[in-house]
């Protein structure tokens, strides 16, 4: 694993579209595994004006989302579709066609769950899969104690994951307590992986997941047994490493 860590934020967000930018670059046809939430807003803020500045082209790129809530249709504003084409897909030349969220309204959502997995292995797998952490350690929405054999499925959502993202739903009365997500062993398929934490809440989560035991109790530390992941950190997040020192001396080797 490659432990980044960065003074703010920002820095993060400009590493994380770098790193996407180089592999579509040099892969016209790259798949990327994409995510949702907070923590990447900053680094598609980053790829938009990648694309604008005609830095980087989208326009045979496929893309696979991690997670969607399970019932929200398409079209409402809660879901994790929304999301995607307002804060990327509509402002880059990705085509709508090529980009793929769990279809989490059907009646048939095991089979649902099974086709997603067949559409990922179709495109040759994902190259490159772009991920946050929860607080409790979860990747996509597989929560604490999720296996690490899981393929995606459908999941109940933590309480403290409903808590994290509650103001991220324009419906407060809509009760959203599950979900489709990949699973663990779908995103360890990925050819690379870059993990994305901000702030002193995931602090804990990230000394778990890179320094502790691999536990299901902390689904991220799964990563470890990959063999290229890049943790992208800032300096809170990154506060309760206990080897911070030794990681910040490797980074400074590999911009040598």
């Amino acid at each position: 694993m490659k432990i980044m860590i960065y003074d703010n934020a920002e820095q993060v967000a400009e590493h994380a579209a770098n790193i996407i930018c180089r592999t579509i670059n040099s892969k016209a046809k790259t798949v990327l595994g994409l995510a949702t939430g907070r923590t990447p807003l900053k680094t598609y803020q980053k790829l938009i004006k990648s694309h604008k500045q005609g830095s980087v082209d989208f326009s045979q790129v496929s893309s696979f989302n991690l997670d969607e809530y399970l019932g929200v249709k398409p079209g409402s504003n809660n879901s994790y579709r929304f999301f995607m084409n307002e804060n990327l897909f509509k402002h880059i030349n990705i085509k709508l066609e090529n980009t793929a969220v769990p279809c989490s309204d059907s009646d048939k959502v095991n089979q649902t769950c099974h086709q997603y997995e067949q559409q990922i292995k179709q495109c040759g797998g994902i190259d490159l899969q772009l991920l946050g952490l929860g607080t409790n350690g979860h990747i996509g929405f597989n929560e604490p104690s999720s296996s690490f054999a899981s393929r995606t499925r459908v999941v109940a959502l933590a309480s403290s994951t409903l808590l994290d993202n509650s103001d991220l739903l324009t419906d407060q009365e809509q009760t959203i307590d599950k979900a489709i997500s990949m699973g663990i062993a779908t995103i360890l398929e990925s050819k690379e992986i870059v993990i994305i934490a901000l702030g002193e809440a995931k602090a804990q989560a990230v000394v778990l997941a890179i320094e502790g035991a691999l536990s299901a109790s902390c689904p991220a530390s799964c990563l470890q047994m990959h063999g290229n992941v890049t943790w992208l950190l800032d300096q809170e997040a990154s506060s309760l490493l206990t080897q911070k020192h030794y990681y910040q001396l490797s980074q400074q080797l590999l911009a040598c």
